[in-house]
């Protein structure tokens, strides 16, 4: 039977920046977007729906991570793993109890999605939030995962870029803006880097076991070359939205973070070393994310 401490890792704590990066980007934009209507700013709006969208992402990520560890758990893709502990794949916990842990966390998402769309009144946003519960269980499941065909990055542009930024932002104003619609590529961006980097430490195992991942379809040197460009691309997509609100170059401020990851990535790091390069790479976003925040609020 695993241990609390087990069950922790197996949610991969490092990845839920990736779950909280779009709710703040997304909030910051609404409330950019409510002092540019000309109105005050009703924290009683704000609030309540930034906080169910933070728990809809947070419950949503962890889902698809428990439900990855079950599908390459069964299929014995984790069998020879370098990165994090898995679950199922250690043989910690039975693949029925982490594919149950998978199932709860992403019913729990829906019924916290559900309660965003009856207080924001937006009911038809209710099939947006169906095929993002969909796109986190067939990541790796089902007879064939898009993750196995090299969609994964893809999705998660998708999903924890478009989708939860604007849709953050759409919850709370019901209105989609410029600034919120850049901020949800850049996101989406550093999302992709987040899997990029654990992609690209797979590559050897994925090839053997037939995960035909964007990493193992690029090869070694041109997936080093996209995760470089996802880092840096979002600091110049903000460029328009600095000129529109100053207050938003803050956002350079997270740019040294990136150099040294994408230092190491470059450079050639591999297997352990870029377990570092992940949390460094969620580190990035959550403060790139906060930062932006912080500069659409001013």
């Amino acid at each position: 039977m695993a241990s609390a401490s087990q069950w922790v890792q197996g949610a991969r704590p490092r990845t839920l920046p990736a779950a909280l990066a779009p709710v703040a980007a997304g909030t910051g934009a609404a409330i950019w977007q409510l002092g540019a209507d000309g109105g005050t700013t009703d924290w009683s709006q704000v609030v309540p729906r930034a906080l169910l969208a933070l728990a809809v992402s947070f419950s949503l990520q962890i889902g698809v991570n428990f439900a990855n560890d079950y599908s390459d758990g069964i299929r014995g893709t984790d069998d020879d793993r370098v990165g994090p502990f898995r679950l199922t794949g250690s043989g910690a916990a039975a693949p029925a109890t982490v594919k149950r842990a998978a199932i709860g966390s992403l019913a729990l998402g829906g019924l916290f999605g559900l309660a965003l769309v009856a207080l924001a009144q937006i009911w038809w946003t209710l099939l947006i939030g169906a095929a993002a519960i969909a796109a986190a269980w067939f990541y790796t499941g089902g007879k064939r995962p898009y993750g196995y065909r090299g969609l994964g990055e893809v999705f998660v542009f998708l999903f924890f870029g478009l989708v939860a930024v604007n849709g953050t932002a759409y919850a709370i104003t019901l209105q989609l803006s410029a600034p919120a619609v850049l901020a949800s590529i850049a996101i989406g961006l550093l999302a992709v880097a987040l899997m990029l980097t654990n992609n690209l430490r797979d590559i050897p195992t994925d090839a053997l076991s037939g995960k035909r991942t964007l990493a193992v379809r690029l090869g070694d040197r041109g997936t080093r070359v996209l995760y470089a460009a996802m880092l840096l691309l979002p600091f110049v997509l903000l460029v328009p939205v600095m000129i529109v609100q100053w207050p938003t170059v803050l956002v350079l401020a997270a740019l040294p973070l990136a150099i040294g990851p994408v230092r190491a990535v470059l450079g050639g790091a591999a297997g352990r070393e870029l377990i570092a390069v992940l949390g460094a790479t969620g580190r990035l976003e959550l403060v790139y994310s906060l930062l932006l925040l912080i500069g659409l609020s001013l």
